[in-house]
């Protein structure tokens, strides 16, 4: 049996639960290159947790709660993680990111 697809509301606790290292982490449903279907997170990190001594942890831990908490390995969609920080967010101004 399939779960249901996870809800933005969801992904903002576990956002909240994972500051102050997360600022927010957005997420969008859709297709990858290949036409399966794939859940897409944007996470904006603070600029304290992209330091390099600390990001790979940082990272494992945000895929991992995120993985754990929202069942992504019961669902068909494949998760994507792209990850910026505050400070790359500022500069680039991407909305998608907001």
């Amino acid at each position: 049996m399939i779960s249901a697809l996870p809800t933005q509301e969801q992904v903002d606790r576990i956002a909240r639960d994972l500051a102050p290292d997360v600022v927010h982490i957005r997420m969008d449903v859709g297709h990858d290159w290949s036409d399966h279907p794939a859940i897409y997170f944007r996470v904006i990190l603070s600029d304290e947790a992209s330091h390099r001594d600390r990001l790979l942890e940082i990272i494992q831990r945000v895929r991992k709660k995120v993985r754990n908490e929202l069942g992504l390995d019961e669902l068909e969609h494949f998760p994507y993680f792209r990850f910026r920080s505050q400070s790359e967010q500022a500069q680039l101004r991407d909305p998608a990111w907001e």
